[in-house]
C-alpha cells in the first residue's frame, strides 16, 4: 500500500457526530484513512494517535485513529456548537484539500458542518461544501450526487427554495449538470457511456404541456441535443415512476430537477448507507449523507454507517482514477 492511497477525513463541526463516527469507522473493515481536527474533540479514552504525514497512518495497527492534529480555540461540547470554532472548521476542509492535491493524501471524506454556524462565526460565503470545495478548485463546475448500492441521484438545483426552482432550470444548467455527471461516471466510477435517466419538473412529466411547459421549452431540447451527440438519455420522465426496482435497472443515474425529488427516493431506499460525492472536482471528495446531529451528538448511538460507505466510495474512486 502506498502513502497515496490514503485517504484525508476533515472533521467537520466537532459538537457534532463527527469525532465519534471516525473512531467507530477506524475500528471497522475501511480503507486507511486519517482524521483531520483538535484530538481534544475526541472522547474521551479514545484510541488515537498522532502523525505528521497521511503516510505515517501506515504504519498504526488497525482500530488506531491516526491524527493530524488542527488546534481548536475553543472546546467542544456535544450538541453545543461554538461559534469559535467556525474559521478552525473551514481552515480544516481548506487544509484537507491541500493534502489531496498535493498528492499527500489520495482522496477526501468530510465530515458534516452546519453551514447556519459557518455562516454567523466565520462569515461563510458559500451555501455549503459543495460550493467551498468547487471554490477551493478554482470555481470548476460540479454536481452533487447521492450514491448507493440501489441508486445514483444527481439534482439540478440544489438548495433553495422550491418556488425558485422554475426560474434557475435553464437550458444552460440542465446541460452543464448532464455533462459533468457523465463525465464523473467515466472518470471516477469506470462506466464507459452511463445510462442517463432525467426526471420532469412537473407532474407526469408535463403530460404534453397541460401541467407545465418547461420539460416542452427546457428539458427536451438539451436531452435532444445530446442525444444527438450519442448519448444514452431516457426522459423526461414522470418522477412517480422512476424509482422502482424495474425502473432502476435501466439507468446508471437520475438527474432529477430539484433537490427532493433527488433526495426522497435514495434516502428511502438506504437511510443509512447513502453517500454524497461531488463530481466535477480535480480531486475525489465523498461524504456521509447526513448532517451533525447534534441531537445525538456524544451519546454513542451514532449510525457510523454513511461514513463508512464515503469511505469505501472514496477509495474505490481513488483506484478508479488511477
Amino acid at each position: 500500500m502506498s502513502s497515496a492511497s490514503v485517504l484525508v477525513m476533515s472533521c467537520g463541526d466537532p459538537a457534532g457526530i463527527g469525532p465519534e463516527l471516525a473512531l467507530q469507522a477506524a475500528c471497522a473493515d475501511v480503507p486507511r484513512f486519517v482524521w483531520l481536527g483538535d484530538p481534544a474533540h475526541l472522547p474521551a479514552g479514545a484510541a488515537w494517535q498522532a502523525v505528521a504525514t497521511p503516510s505515517d497512518a501506515l504504519a498504526l495497527p488497525p482500530g488506531m485513529l491516526p491524527v493530524l492534529p488542527h488546534p481548536f480555540p475553543a472546546q467542544a461540547r456535544p450538541g453545543l456548537p461554538d461559534p469559535a470554532n467556525a474559521q478552525a472548521i473551514i481552515d480544516v476542509i481548506a487544509r484537507a484539500v491541500s493534502l489531496v492535491q498535493s498528492g499527500a493524501a489520495s482522496g477526501l471524506v468530510t465530515c458534516p458542518i452546519n453551514k447556519a454556524g459557518l455562516k454567523s462565526g466565520a462569515a461563510f460565503a458559500f451555501p455549503g461544501h459543495t460550493e467551498f470545495l468547487a471554490d477551493l478548485a478554482g470555481g470548476v463546475p460540479v454536481v452533487m450526487m447521492l450514491a448507493c448500492d440501489a441508486l445514483r441521484v444527481v439534482p439540478v438545483t440544489i438548495h433553495i427554495p422550491l418556488s425558485d426552482v422554475p426560474r434557475h432550470l435553464t437550458q444552460e444548467a440542465l446541460e452543464q449538470c448532464l455533462r459533468v455527471t457523465r463525465a464523473g461516471l467515466q472518470r471516477d466510477f469506470g462506466i464507459a457511456a452511463p445510462r442517463i435517466a432525467v426526471a420532469g419538473l412537473n407532474p407526469h412529466a408535463g403530460e404534453a404541456g397541460t401541467m407545465g411547459h418547461e420539460e416542452i421549452e427546457t428539458v427536451l431540447p438539451v436531452l435532444n441535443k445530446l442525444r444527438a451527440e450519442g448519448w444514452a438519455l431516457d426522459g423526461p420522465l414522470p418522477a412517480d415512476t422512476m424509482f422502482h426496482a424495474g425502473a432502476r435497472a435501466l439507468y446508471d443515474v437520475a438527474v432529477c430537477m430539484y433537490h427532493d425529488q433527488a433526495l426522497i427516493p435514495i434516502k428511502t431506499l438506504d437511510f443509512a448507507g447513502g453517500v454524497n460525492v461531488t463530481l466535477g472536482l480535480p480531486f475525489i471528495r465523498t461524504s456521509p449523507d447526513h448532517g451533525t446531529a447534534y441531537a445525538i451528538a456524544g451519546q454513542g448511538v451514532a449510525d457510523p454507517t454513511s461514513l463508512i460507505a464515503a469511505l469505501h466510495m472514496a477509495a474505490r474512486m481513488a483506484e478508479q482514477r488511477r
